[in-house]
């Protein structure tokens, strides 16, 4: 009996064994299952994430003013160099001063970024202005020399019109602090209007005298007609080039631009020249031979220069010996 029990015992153990067993295997799929399930959506998470945060990156910079080293895209964006009107003509003109680290490096990436765009540079002008020099006596006939300057830089250059805010965004990151700009855009439409008809009376005018000139008539006549179609001619070609300098004008934005560099100081070695001809002059005894020769000479000078006022020696000695001579008449009192 008692082995009965124990085979029983035994057998309901090893039946709760596999059923725990077959449970763990069956819910271990179900496990996998959710998970993969919910992995696709855990990675479009991640990947939101990932898209929003420059997003996020990006607005956080634009409100603060700051990108990178530079200043903002932002603060070089106007209208005035965006907008369009297919019935008008702008006239665009901007001017920017800036802070740079290097005035050097930072114009030849200008330019650079100008050729990118299609443009030209009209002018590129880099000086130092120096502002304060001491210096200091360093021993052996030397100076120790430092000179205090900023380098200041202006360019101008020229860019297509429809370019010219992309070209001043493109150049913001050169910048480390923005002082100033100014963005203009001119309507020239009546303008342009002007030139076009000042072009087409002085052709009218030309037009006409040569009908006159062809007429016929007296010779007087005709010299002055041929004069007068002359001006006329003039007057067409100056009209024709007023008219295509303002249509580039229209066709290319001008910008300005002024670059500053913090002050920087320049150490450099000198001549002491007062050091040089210190040491290198001569001894005392020769300048005391120097020094007696040129007092002799200046008594010499003296007595010559006194030699010159004899005449006003004698008067001087006649006074004298009149005076005495007086005191020796002059009867003397009781």
């Amino acid at each position: 009996m008692r082995t009965n029990r124990m085979y029983r015992v035994a057998y309901v153990f090893a039946l709760i064994t596999l059923l725990a067993s077959c449970s763990r295997h069956e819910m271990a799929p179900a496990e996998a299952d959710v998970a993969a399930a919910a992995a696709p959506a855990m990675e479009e998470s991640a990947a939101d994430a990932a898209a929003v945060a420059p997003a996020a990156r990006q607005r956080s910079q634009d409100a603060t003013g700051l990108q990178g080293p530079g200043v903002a895209a932002s603060q070089l964006a106007s209208d005035a160099l965006v907008q369009a009107d297919p019935q008008r003509r702008f006239i665009r003109t901007a001017m920017a001063e800036f802070q740079v680290k290097d005035v050097y490096r930072t114009a030849l990436a200008i330019e650079d970024e100008v050729a990118k765009q299609g443009g030209f540079v009209v002018d590129n002008d880099i000086q130092a202005q120096v502002q304060r020099v001491q210096s200091r006596p360093i021993g052996n006939g030397k100076r120790l020399e430092l000179s205090e300057y900023r380098l200041q830089g202006t360019l101008t250059v020229r860019v297509p019109s429809e370019r010219t805010q992309g070209f001043l965004r493109a150049i913001a990151g050169q910048m480390e602090f923005l002082d100033r700009r100014n963005f203009n855009a001119r309507d020239a439409q009546f303008d342009l209007l002007r030139q076009q008809l000042a072009r087409q009376r002085a052709q009218d005018e030309q037009q006409e005298l040569g009908d006159a000139v062809q007429a016929g008539g007296k010779l007087g006549d005709k010299a002055d007609a041929i004069q007068a179609r002359g001006a006329a001619r003039t007057s067409r070609d100056e009209a024709l080039i007023a008219q295509k300098e303002f249509e580039d004008r229209v066709a290319f934005s001008t910008i300005t631009l002024s670059l500053q560099q913090d002050v920087q100081v320049r150490t450099a070695e000198r001549v002491d020249v007062d050091a040089v001809f210190r040491d290198n002059g001569p001894g005392f005894f020769s300048q005391l031979g120097d020094a007696l020769a040129v007092g002799w000479r200046g008594g010499l000078q003296l007595v010559v220069a006194l030699a010159t006022l004899w005449p006003l020696w004698l008067v001087a000695l006649a006074l004298v010996v009149g005076w005495r001579r007086w005191r020796r008449k002059k009867p003397v009192a009781g």
